[in-house]
C-alpha cells in the first residue's frame, strides 16, 4: 500500500500502525496515550488490530473508487431533436410557457437546457414559468455516486427521435394501451380491441416488443422484454401474494380507480398541464379494494407507489418462502454461525431499499443531462396538431395512418393521448423511467439474494373484477422468472398510465441492472465474509459477481 506524505494522514497512520504493539495505549485524535496507572487498570475489549483496520478500511474505499473510476467512458449518444427542433418540439419542456400549440420560445428552451446542464440554482430559478408546477429536481442530476458506478459512467442509448419509425411504433402503442385500460386480463384472449391493438402493432416496421412466430399476439401484448414476462399470467406473484409483516400477513388489494376515467383530451386541458397549471379534477375511486386486474389498477398502483415498496414486498414474500428460497451465500454450509447482519435477512431488505435511489442516480443523469425526451402527453399534442394540418413535425406515416388514431378520435373527440392521471407526467423528461431503472437495480438485488429456479409453491391470477384470486393451473412459475416480471410490471403500468414509452422501460431496466451490479460489487468489499452473487441478467445471461469483475457463470 502507498503511503502519503501530506498533512496529518501520514502522523495518524504511523500512529495507527504501532497500536498493535502497543498494548496499553488507546487513541484519542491523532496521538497516544498512556493508560493511567491505577490498583485496579480497566479492562479492554480484545480487538484483532485497531490500527491495522482503520487502514484497510481507508483503503477498501479507495480500492472500490478506483475500481469504478475504471469503467469505459460512456459514449452518451443522443437523437439530435435538440438540434432539429430549437424550439423544443421533440423534447420535455413541461412547466415553461407554451404557445396555443404547445410549443416554447426557442430562447426560452435554450436557457433552460443551459440552466439543467449549469446545475445551477440562480439560472434554473430564473427560468419563466408557464405555471405553478416545479421542476423535478434537475440538480440532483449533477449528485455524485459514491456507492457503486458514478450515475454519470452509465451509458445509455439514443432515444428514438421524434420523427422516426420507433416513435411511431412506441406512440401507437401508448395509445393502444389508452384504449385498452379498463379490459380484465383474464378477458384479452377474446377482447376485439386487444385483438385490433395486437394486428395493428404487428404492422409498424421498428416495433420492439415481443412476438410469436413474427406476430404480436394478446399473449404477447404489452408484455416486457425478459423471459420471465411470457410465462403465466400478465401480472407477477409478487404483486399478488399477501406480504409477511412480522406476525401478520398484508393483502395486496387496493382501492381500484372508477373505469373510463381519463383525463387531458382536451385542448385547454392539455395546454394548461404543459405550462405547469394544476389540474383541478382528481380520480374517483370504488369502495371495495381488488388486487390488479387490468391495465387501470396497474398504472394506479405505480401512481402511488413508494421507491422501493414493491421490492421490500417481494423480498418479504421470498423470505416468507423460506430456506428453500435462498441462494447460497458463505452461510449456507456453516455449522455454528447464521446469517443476519451480512448474508441475511437485515442485510437483503436493506440492499433492496439501497437499490431503489442506486437506480434513481442514472435515471435522472440521463433525463436531465443527456437525452431531455419529450413526454407521450405532449407527443399527443403534436399528433393533434399535425393530423388537423396546423403543423407538420415529420412524425412517420405509419403512426399517422394507424387505425388507434380513429378509434381515439371517436371515444374522446381529438387525437390527444388520453391519460390515467389528471396531472399527467411528472415534471421532469420521460427517458429513461425511474420506475425502470429502481425496479432493474432492485430485482437485480432480488436476483443475487434468492433462488431464482425455486418455483413457486402457490400462484394466483385475479378474476376479471380483481375481487377473488384464482389458483394458476398453467405451468410452473419460478422466483426469478415472477421477479423479472415484476420489474417489466412495474415499467410498463407507466407506460399504461400514459407517461413513459417502452423504450423508457426496457432501456432503463437495464442501466438500473447495471446499477444494481456495481452496488452489489461495492456490497462485496465491505463485507468480511468471501463471497459472490450469482444471478440472471434481463436478456437470460447468468453471470457470477466479483468484487472486481462480471463473468459468465
Amino acid at each position: 500500500m502507498k503511503d502519503r506524505t501530506h498533512g496529518s494522514a501520514v502522523s495518524r497512520r504511523r500512529v495507527l500502525g504501532g497500536l498493535g504493539a502497543a498494548a496499553g495505549a488507546i487513541v484519542l485524535g491523532d496521538a497516544p496515550v498512556a493508560e493511567a496507572t491505577s490498583a485496579a487498570p480497566p479492562t479492554r475489549a480484545q480487538t484483532a488490530g485497531l490500527g491495522a483496520r482503520a487502514l484497510e478500511a481507508e483503503q477498501r474505499r479507495i480500492d472500490a473508487a478506483a475500481f469504478q473510476a475504471s469503467r469505459p467512458a460512456p459514449i452518451l449518444a443522443t437523437n439530435g431533436d435538440e438540434a432539429r427542433f430549437p424550439d423544443g418540439a421533440g423534447s420535455f419542456t413541461k412547466t415553461l410557457p407554451h404557445n396555443e400549440y404547445g410549443e416554447v420560445d426557442p430562447g426560452v428552451f435554450a436557457a433552460f437546457v443551459s440552466a439543467v446542464n449549469s446545475g445551477s440554482a440562480t439560472d434554473i430559478n430564473a427560468l419563466p414559468a408557464g405555471g405553478t408546477a416545479k421542476l423535478a429536481n434537475p440538480r440532483a442530476a449533477h449528485s455524485f455516486s459514491l456507492f457503486g458506478a458514478d450515475s454519470h459512467t452509465l451509458d445509455m442509448p439514443a432515444v428514438h427521435a421524434l420523427g422516426s419509425a420507433r416513435q411511431a411504433a412506441e406512440a401507437a402503442e401508448v395509445y393502444w394501451m389508452a384504449l385498452t385500460r379498463d379490459v380484465a386480463f383474464e378477458d384479452w384472449a377474446d377482447d376485439a380491441v386487444i385483438g385490433e391493438a395486437a394486428t395493428d402493432l404487428s404492422t409498424f416496421s421498428d416495433f420492439t416488443g415481443p412476438r410469436e412466430s413474427g406476430a404480436v399476439t394478446p399473449a404477447t401484448l404489452f408484455r416486457g422484454p425478459t423471459a420471465g414476462d411470457l410465462t403465466g399470467p400478465y401480472v407477477s406473484q409478487f404483486l399478488m401474494l399477501d406480504v409477511p409483516e412480522g406476525r401478520d400477513a398484508r393483502s395486496q388489494r387496493a382501492r381500484r380507480p372508477r373505469t373510463k376515467q381519463d383525463f387531458m383530451t382536451t385542448t385547454p386541458e392539455w395546454l394548461d398541464v404543459q405550462r405547469g397549471v394544476r389540474p383541478t379534477d382528481s380520480p374517483t375511486f370504488e369502495r371495495r379494494a381488488t388486487w390488479i386486474a387490468n391495465g387501470r389498477d396497474l398504472a394506479e398502483y405505480v401512481h402511488s407507489d413508494y421507491t422501493f415498496q414493491a421490492y421490500l414486498h417481494a423480498g418479504l414474500i421470498c423470505l416468507g418462502f423460506g430456506p428453500d428460497a435462498l441462494d447460497e451465500s458463505p452461510y449456507s454450509a456453516a455449522l455454528r454461525e447464521g446469517a443476519f447482519l451480512t448474508f441475511g435477512p437485515a442485510a437483503q431488505l436493506d440492499l433492496v431499499a439501497h437499490a431503489a435511489v442506486i437506480g434513481l442516480r442514472p435515471a435522472w443523469f440521463h433525463k436531465w443531462l443527456v437525452h431531455r425526451k419529450l413526454r407521450p402527453e405532449a407527443l399527443g399534442g403534436r399528433v393533434m396538431h399535425q393530423m388537423s394540418g396546423t403543423r407538420d413535425y415529420g412524425l412517420d406515416t405509419e403512426l399517422l395512418d394507424s387505425p388507434v388514431l380513429d378509434r381515439i378520435m371517436d371515444a374522446h373527440g381529438s387525437h390527444l393521448l388520453p391519460q390515467a392521471y389528471p396531472e399527467g407526467s411528472p415534471t421532469h423528461p420521460s427517458y429513461p423511467a425511474g420506475h425502470a431503472t429502481i425496479a432493474g437495480a432492485a430485482v437485480t438485488v432480488l436476483k443475487a439474494l434468492f433462488k431464482e429456479s425455486f418455483v413457486l409453491p402457490r400462484a394466483v391470477h385475479a378474476n376479471r373484477n380483481g375481487n377473488r384470486l384464482r389458483q394458476w393451473t398453467g405451468e410452473d412459475l419460478t422466483l426469478g422468472g415472477e421477479l423479472d416480471k415484476l420489474a417489466s410490471n412495474i415499467a410498463t403500468g407507466r407506460n399504461i398510465a400514459g407517461v413513459h414509452w417502452r423504450a423508457d422501460g426496457d432501456d432503463g431496466l437495464t442501466v438500473g441492472e447495471e446499477a444494481g451490479i456495481s452496488f452489489l460489487q461495492d456490497h462485496l468489499r465491505e463485507v468480511a465474509e468471501q463471497g459472490e452473487y450469482r444471478l440472471t441478467r434481463f436478456d437470460g445471461t447468468p453471470i457470477r459477481v466479483s468484487v472486481d469483475s462480471v463473468t459468465l457463470a
